[in-house]
């Protein structure tokens, strides 16, 4: 036999259910994607709901909610095919900004304008 006291195995939690702030705030992270659980708890705060930071965050993780990734870089699709060489003057130019400095450590920059085809 285990000798406990019997307040600590007979032990009730009087604490109330977690079912409509769960469910309110499932609700304002659906509307919300890019707020975390911080923002949301200022939402929550605003609204009235008086909730300590670690249990709002408790219940966060257990809703599995959590800010959406944002998409990666957009990359071209398909293959890639050779630039083909100019055959005539003006038919494609390049153009680029170079920078240097004059003597007294001034800086300029200038924008170059070439034909391909006569550089």
């Amino acid at each position: 036999m285990v000798e406990l006291e019997t307040k600590t195995y007979r032990y009730a939690s009087k604490r109330p259910g977690d079912g409509e702030i769960r469910a309110r705030l499932r609700m304002l992270a659906g509307e919300r994607r890019r707020f975390g659980y911080r923002r949301l708890h200022i939402l929550l705060a605003r609204e009235g709901v008086q909730l300590n930071h670690k249990r709002l965050f408790r219940l966060y993780r257990e809703e599995k909610l959590g800010v959406r990734k944002r998409g990666g870089r957009k990359r071209a699709l398909g293959t890639r095919s050779p630039m083909t060489l100019p055959e005539a003057a003006n038919q494609r130019w390049s153009l680029d900004f170079v920078s240097d400095a004059l003597s007294n450590r001034r800086r300029f920059r200038v924008l170059a304008v070439v034909d391909d085809f006569t550089r």
